[in-house]
């Protein structure tokens, strides 16, 4: 759920965790990201599962091994923040290192549904803004890729791989 409400986070291994916390610190390179325009809305009758496996096959057949994934896009406002859950948590599906969907007007609605009283979720409503971490069409990417979510059909996945 961590990279569906805007949260960056990736798994690392045991022994990167261990030094990471008691070690000298640690640097990595910088990794391409991929911009992941949604547009649109899914047609009535199609289900989020069938938007996770179109993600996916999208994502497989441009390759994205090592790479950050970000969402952006009209779209964005038409996904939950389970949907948002599901795609991110899909990042080891689709070979990313992670998918990440920025803070936007759904962020802010768990925000409230979790309990934050108003004052918070002005700050950080505020916070990203100022700080450019809002969710924006003007954003520079490695390289982009896009779906029309009004295309989605639905879908099957077998046993060996999640993919139409």
């Amino acid at each position: 759920m961590v990279n569906g409400l805007s949260v960056l986070g990736w798994g690392v291994g045991g022994i990167e965790a261990e030094a990471g916390m008691l070690g000298p610190p640690i640097s990595m390179l910088i990794p391409e990201v991929i911009g992941f325009e949604v547009k649109n809305k899914m047609p009535e009758g199609t289900t989020a599962t069938d938007l996770v496996l179109t993600v996916v096959k999208i994502l497989r057949d441009k390759g994205v091994v090592g790479k950050f994934v970000e969402f952006y896009g009209d779209g964005l406002k038409n996904l939950t923040l389970a949907d948002r859950a599901t795609i991110a948590n899909m990042a080891p599906e689709y070979g990313a290192t992670c998918g990440f969907f920025p803070i936007d007007d759904e962020t802010l609605k768990y925000l409230r549904f979790s309990g934050r009283n108003e004052h918070i979720v002005s700050i950080v409503e505020k916070y990203a803004k100022e700080q450019g971490l809002w969710a924006s069409e003007n954003i520079e990417f490695t390289d982009k890729v896009s779906l029309d979510m009004s295309s989605i059909v639905p879908t099957i996945s077998g046993p060996k791989k999640t993919s139409r």
